[in-house]
């Protein structure tokens, strides 16, 4: 089991292309996988685990209505914003600048093999990653992604999550508001929810700006933490 999980910090970076180059890698696991399988090569399958920050995007997982688009293709350019129906699970979200966006590619066969756990520790990361800025973050039953005030009329989501597995390997991942502008939000439905405000941790803390490196800092001690992994830069 290869608990070592390879950290790429790809700046700003577009949506597709890194799609493609998540694609790339899960390929890769996949084919390791699936020669071990026949072949009983016994070859040592990698993990990776992506940053990056998107220029304005929004994307449709496969469950997705296109009606929580509330932009047509002119309006999405006015905005400076691209638009994809994607392969992950969830509905609508917005990816933008101030968005911290991790991306684990994992072969779960490496850590454990249960979707839903992993879902929880991702939230987990999150929720931990936010008590250190004095938050009280939480899950909310049903709904897939880290919110505040959850339970009352102030319920607020500050990150977004879905994914997608194939033979217990991962990708897409979290989207965490840092020092997003929540304006685009009004564009979408996001996740399909109605009457559900979105934040983001600058807005939060009442602060212009949060160091974005130090909050990476804080999600991938968590991360190596509870997946009892370490990083390779």
């Amino acid at each position: 089991m290869n608990k070592s999980i390879k950290l790429q910090d790809l700046g700003t970076k577009d949506f597709k292309e890194t799609w493609d180059y998540q694609e790339q890698l899960f390929k890769g696991i996949l084919d390791t996988k699936i020669k071990n399988r026949r072949e009983a090569a016994g070859l040592q399958t990698d993990n990776y685990f992506l940053f990056v920050e998107h220029p304005h995007v929004y994307t449709l997982g496969k469950s997705g209505d296109l009606s929580n688009l509330l932009l047509d293709e002119n309006q999405l350019k006015e905005k400076g914003a691209t638009f994809y129906k994607i392969n992950r699970g969830g509905d609508i979200t917005y990816h933008g600048p101030g968005q911290i966006v991790g991306y684990p590619i994992l072969d779960l066969d490496n850590f454990f093999t249960d979707i839903h756990k992993y879902l929880r520790f991702l939230e987990e990361i999150i929720i931990l990653t936010l008590a250190e800025y004095g938050l009280k973050a939480t899950r909310s039953d049903g709904e897939t992604g880290v919110w505040l005030d959850v339970g009352t009329p102030f319920a607020r989501k500050i990150c977004a999550m879905g994914v997608r597995a194939s033979r217990w390997v991962t990708m897409h991942g979290f989207a965490l508001n840092v020092n997003a502008n929540l304006g685009y939000f009004d564009n979408i439905i996001p996740c399909g929810i109605r009457g559900k405000a979105v934040t983001s941790l600058n807005v939060e803390l009442g602060i212009k700006t949060v160091d974005e490196a130090e909050v990476k800092a804080k999600i991938l001690k968590h991360f190596a933490h509870l997946f009892e992994a370490k990083f390779e830069h």
